[in-house]
């Protein structure tokens, strides 16, 4: 309780300007006082050397024990807020205030990045799942809830307490033999078990090939347009990036570029090109497999999204083409499965995994040990192969009624682009439709459409148009979505003219 008198006491005055909320759930009387004192101390107003009231006439004036008040000031004391002695309780020198520090921050110059991190600019916004055409998500109602809970509760029910603790830093063992046997099948991969590291997603794996073999100014090889986590990748390791242009098959290397700028690794989505869909043919694998043995490259293989073809069989993998060929192969379940899944994996060539495996055990320490034994039994009993045919017809069917949508009902000079495998098209628009904006105006409409440019680091008057995600977007709203976006397409062609 408050005292009937005036308080002068600047000091009592801040201590008994509030009542303490007694019942408060989660915030104890104790607690209250404790914040209270702290933040006085911190805010410059109980300045150092000061004198607190003494713990009787403090806990009369709240109204609490004073045990309360003995407990708060021996917390304080710990934590080196207040000095406790015989003479009193006074405030510890702790120079500037919050107060002070916070008007210094603010009048402050914002903090600088790394050089390094510098170059690495959002180039698309942030987008939820859930908006219509956004790429890279895959229809997350399809997905067999049922059936991954089995297995994770078979998992927990078997591994128990035990998978708690940290596990094998390349990851569990009974996933790395699945992933094999399942590569081995669908994508002609070779290798063993001790071959394959889990990841926290392809980032990680693309992060960790940065960090196996390439030093801060090596060369960097990178498709244009293409995948902006393999660009953020290179250049958070600081290496030198070098854009090499793709056409309609996939990358393209010029015959002097293995002089002029020769690299230490190359990334390559040869089975499906991210963004365009070309896929590189055999003659330009092996040739860039033979060149980079030659100069000393590392080739990262990023399997993205191949696994759903719509036309003839899957394509098989680069890294299966030659016995110990300088290729790092790099896959996610975020497509195949659930983005928040968050495992990927890398296929390392044998020799690299040897002497690498010291590394990785000081790196990586092996989480999410229930989810990966989860998957494991996932993939062995069938139901991952299962899920994959359920997903090839389902977005076989959506790509082509978006493409009729798209001839139906975009109202613009357009081409699309790609399509044999995967879950998104790209349309490309001429110059006087500016993707970036049509995109932007989207969003006000619930889509989210991925501008083509902003997947160039040295964007050419070709890369304009919109990359449809259709994995989690149902058919149905395909004519109304296109209609609309024809109209903002418009709109932003005559805004151009005007």
């Amino acid at each position: 309780m408050t005292p009937s008198t005036p308080v002068t006491d600047p000091v009592r005055h801040v201590l008994l300007e509030a009542p303490l909320v007694r019942g408060r759930q989660g915030d104890s009387l104790q607690r209250q006082l404790l914040a209270r004192i702290r933040d006085a101390i911190l805010d410059g107003r109980f300045p150092s050397g000061c004198r607190l009231p003494g713990s009787r006439d403090l806990a009369a004036d709240l109204g609490v024990s004073r045990n309360s008040v003995t407990a708060v000031y021996e917390q304080l004391g710990a934590e080196g807020y207040i000095e406790l002695n015989r003479r009193g309780t006074k405030v510890a020198a702790l120079g500037r205030s919050r107060a002070r520090s916070r008007a210094d921050a603010a009048r402050a110059a914002p903090p600088r990045l790394s050089e390094r991190s510098a170059q690495v600019a959002s180039r698309f916004a942030d987008a939820a799942d859930t908006l219509a055409f956004k790429p890279g998500v895959p229809a997350l109602a399809r997905f067999p809830v049922s059936a991954w809970k089995r297995c994770f509760d078979r998992a927990f029910k078997t591994a128990g307490v035990s998978a708690l603790g940290y596990g094998h830093p390349a990851g569990e063992a009974a996933l790395r033999g699945a992933i094999l046997r399942h590569l081995a099948v669908a994508r002609g991969v070779r290798c063993e078990a001790e071959q394959v590291v889990i990841t926290e997603g392809a980032q990680e794996a693309l992060n960790l090939c940065v960090r196996l073999v390439a030093n801060p100014g090596d060369t960097a090889w990178v498709e244009d347009p293409g995948y902006r986590g393999a660009q953020t990748a290179f250049q958070c390791g600081d290496l030198k990036v070098e854009a090499l242009r793709v056409d309609g098959s996939g990358l393209v290397v010029p015959a002097d570029a293995w002089t002029a700028t020769p690299p230490r690794l190359i990334y390559t989505t040869p089975s499906h090109q991210y963004p365009t869909g070309g896929v590189l043919p055999v003659a330009r694998r092996l040739a860039l497999i033979r060149q980079a043995q030659a100069c000393g490259a590392w080739i990262i293989e990023d399997d993205y999204d191949s696994e759903f073809r719509h036309a003839g069989e899957l394509i098989g993998a680069m890294q299966g083409l030659v016995p110990e060929a300088p290729v790092m192969y790099v896959g996610t379940f975020s497509k195949t499965l659930f983005p928040s899944l968050r495992l990927g994996f890398v296929v390392l060539p044998q020799a690299l995994a040897a002497v690498a495996a010291p590394l990785l055990k000081e790196t990586l320490r092996g989480g999410h040990r229930h989810e990966q034994l989860a998957l494991a039994e996932f993939i062995e009993s069938g139901q991952f192969s299962r899920h994959l045919g359920r997903m090839r017809r389902l977005y076989r069917s959506r790509q082509a009624l978006l493409r009729d949508a798209l001839a139906q009902h975009l109202a613009v000079p357009h081409t699309v682009l790609g399509g044999d495998s995967g879950m998104h098209l790209t349309v490309r628009l001429p110059p006087e439709y500016p993707d970036q904006a049509i995109a932007e105006a989207a969003r006000a409409y619930d889509m989210a459409p991925a501008p083509l440019s902003r997947f160039a680091l040295r964007a050419q008057p070709e890369d304009n148009g919109l990359v449809l995600g259709y994995g989690n977007t149902s058919e149905s709203q395909y004519p109304a979505l296109v209609q609309r976006l024809a109209r903002l397409a418009q709109a932003q062609r005559a805004y151009r003219s005007a």
